[in-house]
Order: structure tokens, then sequence, then C-alpha cells
């Protein structure tokens, strides 16, 4: 196809930011001949201030000849044949190779170690095809999200209606092979662009406009056999200048003052590792399974138009790996081609075992519908050339960074069939002395609760890692457990196992499941021989603490060691073998299992947004979550007592009291947010027809009543924080990683904490689901209305009015906090507001304005009398407001 000039360039002008190359000035390296992995390493000088030129020269002239350029190169035949002479690689691409869907995966094994820019990090997948326009090769994304049969009207509809996207171009450097009629392009010009985007995420995290640098950037390692072709790009990013920091920065903003990387030996400049993938697919594209609502997989979505009967286009397929039996008539067989994850060479030799044990724990799944040796796991060793990162090695890797404490177990899929094709576990050094430091370095922000229910992706982030730390410190304050002893090893062996038996469930397909804390009581979790043989939960995919007894009782495992009974389901719907014809059937069957209790299931949207179900939570353990969490508020105040109390050695740092302290303010911050979820809360199932069984249903009364009671008693009453001045002073910090003030305020964490709940307990999304609920109860049936609500928080927060006692500094920032709700409430138009809402708290601002006028002619102290009489005038002025507006 001939382009005109004029349009290649206008094209080229639009994309220069993101697609542009320069020859390199490198030394060359020396060649492999044939090598299954070729090094390219680059020697020019890093120039961060200069710009590179964002331009693509296309030839004027002729293209060269074919054996003119690679004479002297090194080949490394494979699905795409490339050559190699010193810094220069070329990629061979045949006639036959154009418009030919292939696998395109873009991998991260580098990063700088902050803000997400992490090493050993899958990125994205995309079916993509070289396409050329005259002199110019386009890698193209193809758009596989819409479809249609093909060859019908529809699917050129499809065709017209949905764009795919541009990820790289190069032009053509040589005229045809006159063997094989292949041309050659530049690997270095298609690969050195930002096809991962990283300039935007870079912004994102620092705000700073970093480019990538052609000029500086160059292949690592190249490879290339029949199934796939990998390249290893040291991508150069930088920026000219750093800007100055503001003049003058407002205390309350200071932290949202973005800054340059701190892990940089000059944060103008950094290399990011990339490891392009290109791989055929599958010749056969494996068989789609529906996926079901009622069990949690992760699914590939289509949008399918062949048809305008059926009520959806969308198509959702269970993401999973692509078994088949050996022996298909055996009721036990080794699969044709097994799931192999590789441990990565990274991977500290004391946790492999673990790490292998954790893998390997799936096969009981497997087994029970009829396959052995499902999964196996193989440890790289010097020997093998090959990168885990590539798209050909499902792996399990170590990667470490200054603010980084999680694990993640993302995949790749074929998007025709939902067959996962790659899958790379990153796992974060957290363990043992990893969560030691977490709590101290990563300036946790204890005034800020996160989200209830956690992140929707997987990863432990602060959560796992605080969660380990808080255990190990209530463990060595009991004298349980000593940090560096052969108890303290095998917690974290135990914990390793359990996490990566979590994170390998991710890339088999499965997603969190939140519900199945709730499927045993606390006395069955106190007993090993339970949960070693049943699982500490219903399924792995939870996010289960640690399991600590309260002092004196019975201490059963800490954490997971074996599946629970929602993951065999969860494996049996994926993968059991089911004859084409008897498919539809069998996994109606399996799925109408989905109301037994061992079964329950929630996932992570379950957990969060309107509904926010009390029963679907991170980190909560047995069938009554209430108890559970007063049981871990217990230990809370019980790992506070003990650092009253707690006599160190001499040299000793005050650092460890400090570390506790701050993991018994973390279990608040974690636990008290769920507990207020019960208020206004509903119960959503996600129940087919035939159950017997509602899909919503509010909270009982008590338990609303409950989890109240139980958030203003640990956070509303005038004696819930009180710490000795003794204890407080011997906070000290860790004076080589201080951030922040060095002492601690505890009236800034007491007042995020009860800010975070009452905004809660008082937003617009409770109050209209306690209205609601009405609605779903039977006629007499009794529900917490938001009189109860309202009155229940106001005589909490104000109890001093009616008791006559003073009125401390905290008391008095939670008395303001509250005020601002009930004015807000009082001026505020919402549409989404219900009209009782401002009704009542103005009957309840009238009253409170009465105890005000009482109280100030008490004894008190100055301040608090100051406090009562701004609060008096401030719900003057919103009460004449109000009635104003209401028309008055």
């Amino acid at each position: 196809m001939f382009v005109p000039n004029s349009i290649r360039a206008a094209v080229l002008a639009a994309l220069s930011l993101s697609f542009k190359s320069q020859a390199l000035a490198q030394e060359p390296a020396p060649p492999v001949p044939h090598a299954p992995e070729v090094p390219v390493v680059a020697t020019t000088p890093l120039q961060p201030a200069a710009a590179p030129t964002p331009v693509i020269n296309l030839p004027t002239a002729a293209p060269r000849p074919f054996a003119e350029i690679v004479r002297g190169a090194v080949h490394l035949p494979g699905f795409l044949s490339l050559y190699q002479k010193e810094e220069k690689v070329w990629i061979e691409l045949r006639p036959e190779q154009f418009d030919r869907p292939m696998f395109m995966t873009v991998n991260m094994p580098n990063g700088i170690g902050e803000r997400g820019i992490y090493g050993s990090q899958m990125g994205f997948s995309r079916v993509v095809v070289f396409h050329r326009i005259g002199n110019l090769v386009q890698v193209v994304a193809k758009n596989t999200e819409f479809a249609a049969k093909a060859g019908t009207p529809q699917a050129l509809t499809v065709q017209q209606g949905f764009s795919d996207s541009l990820q790289a171009i190069a032009p053509v450097v040589s005229g045809p092979n006159p063997q094989n009629k292949a041309i050659l392009i530049e690997a270095n010009t298609l690969l050195f662009g930002d096809i991962p985007g990283m300039t935007t995420r870079l912004e994102a995290a620092f705000r700073l406009m970093y480019a990538i640098d052609p000029r500086n950037s160059s292949f690592q390692t190249i490879r290339s056999d029949d199934g796939m072709t990998g390249f290893q790009v040291n991508a150069h990013y930088f920026v000219p200048r750093i800007p100055a920091p503001p003049a003058v920065v407002a205390p309350q903003m200071a932290a949202a003052v973005p800054h340059p990387p701190t892990t940089l030996p000059d944060p103008r400049s950094m290399f990011l590792g990339f490891y392009y993938s290109f791989m055929p697919l599958p010749e056969h594209a494996m068989r789609g399974r529906r996926a079901d609502d009622r069990i949690g997989h992760f699914v590939s979505t289509s949008e399918d138009y062949s048809d305008d009967v059926t009520p959806t286009t969308a198509v959702h397929l269970v993401e999973r790996w692509r078994l088949e039996k050996k022996d298909p008539a055996a009721e036990l067989s080794e699969p044709v081609q097994p799931i192999v994850y590789w441990i990565d060479a990274n991977v500290p030799e004391k946790y492999r075992e673990s790490v292998r044990q954790g893998a390997l724990a799936w096969n009981a799944a497997f087994e029970r519908i009829g396959f052995k040796n499902a999964i196996v796991v193989r440890q790289q060793t010097g020997k093998d050339r090959f990168d885990t990162m590539d798209a050909r090695h499902a792996s399990i890797r170590w990667f470490v960074g200054s603010d980084a404490g999680f694990a993640i177990g993302p995949s790749q899929v074929d998007p025709r069939s939902g067959e996962i094709l790659d899958a790379d576990i990153a796992m974060s050094d957290v363990f043992a002395r990893g969560v030691r430091r977490v709590i101290g370095e990563d300036a946790m922000d204890l005034s800020a609760p996160p989200a209830d229910g956690g992140a929707a992706r997987c990863d432990y982030m602060q959560e796992s890692a605080t969660e380990m730390g808080f255990a190990m410190d209530v463990l060595e304050a009991r004298g349980e457990l000593e940090m560096g002893s052969p108890e303290a090893d095998a917690v974290a062996q135990a914990y390793a196992k359990s996490v990566i038996m979590h994170e390998v469930g991710h890339t088999l397909g499965l997603r969190h499941n939140f519900r199945s804390s709730t499927i045993y009581t606390l006395k069955q979790l106190q007993d090993p021989e339970f949960t070693k043989k049943n699982g500490m939960a219903g399924s792995v995919m939870d996010y289960t603490p640690f399991n600590l007894a309260l002092k004196g009782e019975k201490q059963g495992e800490y954490v997971s060691s074996t599946l629970g009974p929602y993951d065999y389901w969860a494996i049996e719907y994926a993968y059991k073998p089911i004859a084409p014809e008897q498919e539809k059937e069998t996994l109606a069957r399996i799925a109408s299992r989905s109301s037994a209790q061992e079964l329950a299931f929630g996932t992570d949207q379950d957990a969060n947004g309107f509904n926010m179900d009390p029963d679907v939570n991170v980190f909560d353990l047995g069938s009554d979550p209430l108890s559970y969490f007063q049981r871990r508020l217990t230990i809370s105040r019980e790992l506070w007592d003990r650092v009253e109390n707690r006599m160190l050695k001499p040299g000793d740092s005050y650092e460890t009291l400090r570390r506790s302290f701050e993991y018994g303010f973390q279990q608040f911050v974690r636990t008290l947010p769920v507990v207020v979820k019960y208020v206004g809360g509903v119960t959503y199932l996600r129940d087919h027809a035939g159950t017997g069984r509602a899909t919503f249903t509010p909270v009982p009364l008590p338990r609303q009543r409950e989890a109240l009671r139980m958030v203003t008693d640990s956070l509303f009453r005038a004696d819930s924080f009180r710490f000795s001045p003794a204890m407080l002073s011997r906070l000290g910090s860790d004076h080589f990683a201080q951030v922040g003030r060095p002492d601690v305020s505890v009236g800034g964490r007491v007042l995020g904490l009860q800010s975070a709940a009452l905004s809660q307990l008082m937003s617009d999304a409770v109050a209209i689901r306690l209205v609601d609920s009405q609605e779903k109860l039977d006629a007499g049936k009794p529900g917490l209305g938001l009189d109860e609500l309202y009155s229940t928080l106001q005589n909490a927060v104000w109890s001093e009015l009616k008791t006559g006692k003073d009125i401390g500094a905290m008391r008095r920032n939670l008395q303001r906090e509250h005020l601002k709700r009930v004015v807000a409430a009082l001026l505020r138009v919402s549409p989404l507001m219900p009209a009782d809402v401002r009704s009542l708290q103005r009957e309840n601002a009238l009253e409170l304005q009465r105890q005000l006028s009482v109280a100030m002619a008490r004894p008190i102290s100055r301040e608090a009398r100051a406090h009562l009489s701004e609060s008096y005038e401030t719900l003057g002025q919103a009460l004449k407001a109000s009635m104003l507006r209401a028309g008055a």
C-alpha cells in the first residue's frame, strides 16, 4: 500500500513522543554466535540533560541490500529471526509473518525500588500484528474485547466500530532477502520507545516529566528459538532538571508535596528494565469455559455481537491453564503438560523450600479431579540461560524496595479462550527482619485509615507486613517468641508458605474470597489438628490475620497451612475434565453447591462500595467477626500495657517501644472501620434461584447495636485512650530513618481514628441504607433508626455535658469533629441525603445547645468553657441559617 509522504510525516509527528529512536553511540559488545541469550552492553556516558531527537528518520533512498546489512552479524534463528552486530539488532520479518496475530508481553525485571516502580513485576500482554505500510512497519495491538462471528455483517460492524492501537513503529532498512523475501527492521528503533507508558507512571509517582532516552538505552540480552523471541531492554529515562521545592509549604500540605526519587544516585536519571516477548498464539485455541458469578474466578470478558437475541453481549470465560490428561480413561493421570513454576535464582535459599511447598499444596485440589502432579516446581540455576520474566516461564521471584511490603500474583492470558499462558509471582522481602522495619520506615499515616475491605488488587502492602509485625511483637512481649530464634524463623517460614499458596491461587485463576474466614468458630481455630486438616478459613484466597489467642487461651496454628474446602470447589469448576456435550449441565451442578456454608464466597466489590457487606472483610477470623474484632482490640491494649511496664536492657533502643505502640494503633486503624460496616450493613449473597435465601438482608438489629456499642466504647468514651506520660516520653524513633516529628502525637492518632469513624457513621450512604432497610424488613420487625444512631453518637461524644467533668484536649477535638458534621447536615444541600437526616439533626442540635448552656455555668477550665461557648455560637448560627433557608 502506498502512503504519501505528507501523511506519513503527520503520523510520525503525532507519535514522536512515544515512538522515537536515534542510532546508539556505543562500544561494541563481543558477539556470541548462536548463543541462546546474547548480552549487549551499553557504555555510552549518561547525559540526563540532553534531550534525544524525537524523530524517526525514514530512508529517502532505496533500502540497502539484505546481505550487506547482515554481513558479519550473529544470526539467532527462531520465531522471529534476529541478527546482531555490535549494538544493533535487526528483526527479520517474512511476508507470511505480516498481519499474523501473535502474543506480546511486556514485563519489568528491573525498577528503582519505590513508589510502585519495582523490579520483578509482570506487566501487560496483548495480541499484536506486524503491519507494513510501504517502508514503515507497525506493531499494532488488536482489539480483542469486541467480536462477532467471522464473515458476518456484524463482524464488519464491529471492525468499523472499535479501533486497534499502535504500539511501535520502525522503518524497513533492507531490501528483501532473495531466499525468503524477508525484510529487516531495526529492533533498537522498534523497542526503545515508551511502549510500557512509564512516563505517565513516573509523572503520577513523582510529578516530574521524565522522558524516554533511546540514545542511552540498550539491549541487555536477546533470545530467540522456535517458541519465543525475547528482548531485555535497559531503558533510560531522564528529566533535564529537578524543580526547586516550594519556598513555603503549609504543614497540612507537607505530606502531599511530591518529591523526586530517593533511591537514585542522581534523581534526573534512571534505568528501567523491560522484557519484551513475542510468541505464537496456541495454534488451536483452548475451549473456553463459561464463568459463574457464584464462584470467584478471574475472567476474560469480550463483547459478542453475533446475534441480537441474547440478553447481554458480554461473554465471561474462566481464566485457567490448559490441563489435559495423558490417559483420559484413567481415574488419576498426569497431565500432558503440567503447570510449571520456576523459583527464580533471586529467591533467598532459606525460603525456597517454603515457596516450593506453598505452590505444591494446590496439587491436592487437582488430585481430587483426576490430575496427578498437575503442578511442578523447578529451581532456576546458573545453567538455565533464560530469564523467568519471559513469556514462557511461570515464576516466583523476590524483589526489594524501600517502601515495598507486598506479594502479587498476576497472569497473562489468551483472550480468545481465557487460557493462562504465563504468570509471575512477585514476593517482596517482608519476612522476619523485613516486617520489623516496615512500621518505622514507611511513615504510615495512622490518622488515615484505609478504605474498607482493602485493595481490590492482590497485594498485602502494609496490611500483611504490619499484621505479621504486630503478631511477632505480641508474642515477643509475652515471652513466647524471641526474634532471631528458631521459633521465629519457623513462623516466618509458615507465613511465606501461606502467602505463596495465596498468590499461586491467583495465578491458577482464583479471585479473593473474603467471606471464607467466617465458616469456622474461634474455638475450632484454636485446635491445630483441626486447621491442619480443614484449613484456617474456607479458602487461602482470603486475607487471614495471624491467629493470635488471648493471653491464657490455647494457641492454634498462626497461619494457614493447607487449602480450604472452597479452594477444592473453585479448582473443580475451572479444571475438571468435562465432555463438551455434558459441560453445561455438569458446571451448573457444581455451581449449585454455592449455598453450602463451607463454600461461602464474597470478593472485593462485596467488601467495598455501597453495600459494604460486614461479613466480607480482610484480616478477620471466625464465624463471629465482631467477637474477633473485640479480641483484637483487647490484644492491642495488652500490647500497650506491656509497653507501659516493659523494662529494656541497658543499651536497647527505645524505638522497639515505639514500634509496639504503633502496631497497636494499626490494629485500631484496620479493625474499627470494619466494625462500623455493621451499622446500616446489608448482607449480600450471590445465590441463584432455588436456595430459598434472600439476596439482600439487613444486619439484624442486635448486631448493629452491638457494633455501635463497640465503636462508642472503643473510640468515643472519655477514657477510651489513656497513656501515662512516663510511657509516652520513652517512645523514641529510629534516628537514622526518621520521617516527620520525632515524638508521638497521641492526640493526632486518636483524632484520625475518631474522625474516620464519625465520617462513615454520619455519611449519606449509611443514612440511605438505614432508611432503605425498613423496606426489606417484615412488618413489625424493628431496625436501627437514624434517631438511635445520631443520639447514641451525640451522647457518647458529649458525655461530659451530663457528668459535669472537665473536657480535655482530645475530647474537645472529638467534639469539634462531631459538631462539624452536625452543622454540615443542617447547611449542606445534598440530593442524596435523606430529608430525615436534616430534621433529626436539627432536633439534636437544639438539645445539644440546651446542654451546652447548662454546662457553661459549671466550674470548668477556661479552655473547656471557651470551647463550649464557641460550640454554642456555632450551633446557633447554623440553626438560624437552616431555618431561613427553609423559608421560616
